[in-house]
């Protein structure tokens, strides 16, 4: 039986060093606020052009800002 890969994120914590709020956040990248809370809490998945948005704008690379479980 295979195990299901599941992306996470620390986009909460580096959203926080770079002092900047969800919403804020979610005008950089074009998406609601709304977004930005479900995939800090996992609830929703990023495309891959989305996660590369965030990753611009927190000045992160992708393997620090997201890894599977």
């Amino acid at each position: 039986m295979e195990e299901e890969l599941l992306l996470k994120n620390k986009l909460k914590v580096a959203r926080a060093e770079k002092n900047l709020s969800q919403g804020k956040l979610a005008e950089l990248v074009g998406v609601s606020r709304q977004t930005i809370s479900s995939i800090e809490t996992n609830q929703y998945c990023p495309s891959a052009k989305l996660a590369m948005l965030l990753c611009i704008a927190l000045d992160k690379k992708f393997e620090d800002l997201f890894y599977f479980e």
